[in-house]
């Protein structure tokens, strides 16, 4: 078998962030993936045996309730890596992890990456510094869609998107916003209305397109700063 070379560059920031001599252990190990929309990645009660370092895309996590009815607890893009419960020693994932937005990336098996996160301090401090991240991200996303506006929470969520993406057209549709956030289409249809009255944002069938970063960003509640800035603290955005 022919080694895996070892790209330039890469767009994960995990990857990214690794000494050369890091990537050179762990690129024979990391399959090229490519990932469709609503693809699940873990299931609840699932056994974490796969991670996944995106390149392009979006993953939701999201918790879903005995009616039914789900809420997303967390996006991971670029910035991380899916499968945290592999890493924990936890084993088995409490939530789903679904491709919002399609992409592409990297998967590892996950005794590989345990191998890899004994043997490596490097390693070992980038993948927790991303625990801590999400740690601090689920918690604040917990309170906000507890105390804050629909249309605050929306620009929270668009500018969360677009630090993953890195791009200002984000592919989304009214309907799987309303199941990311919790509430009725009607209701998400309102408040991206307020947004593009503003000049905020403009949408379209299966698009939303932020206009205005800075107006975006003082329309949103202080979870993104937080949240934003914590990553940025970490190294991670």
């Amino acid at each position: 078998m022919q080694p895996i070379p070892v790209p330039q560059t890469y767009k994960n920031r995990v990857l990214a962030s690794l000494p050369a001599t890091e990537l050179k252990r762990l690129a024979p190990h990391l399959s090229p993936v490519t990932l469709q929309i609503n693809r699940s990645l873990h299931d609840p009660g699932q056994t974490v045996d796969t991670l996944y370092f995106l390149e392009e895309g979006i993953c939701s996590v999201v918790v879903t309730m005995e009616n039914g009815s789900s809420v997303e607890v967390g996006i991971i893009g670029r910035d991380g890596f899916v499968g945290l419960p592999a890493v924990l020693g936890a084993g088995r994932s409490p939530n789903r992890a679904f491709m919002q937005i399609p992409g592409h990336g990297f998967s590892v098996k996950a005794t590989v990456l345990q191998e890899q996160f004994e043997a490596s301090s490097e390693l070992r401090l980038r993948l927790q510094r991303f625990v801590q991240a999400m740690l601090v991200q689920t918690a604040q996303t917990a309170a906000c869609n507890r105390v804050h506006e629909l249309e605050e929470r929306l620009a929270r969520w668009l500018l969360m998107c677009q630090d993953r993406v890195q791009n200002n057209r984000i592919k989304i549709t009214h309907e799987f916003l309303a199941m990311m956030l919790g509430t009725r289409r009607t209701s998400v249809t309102v408040a991206a209305g307020m947004l593009h009255k503003a000049g905020l944002i403009a949408y379209s069938r299966g698009n939303v397109t932020i206009q205005n970063r800075k107006g975006l960003e003082q329309a949103a509640c202080e979870c993104h700063r937080i949240i934003h800035e914590e990553y940025v603290r970490l190294g991670i955005l």
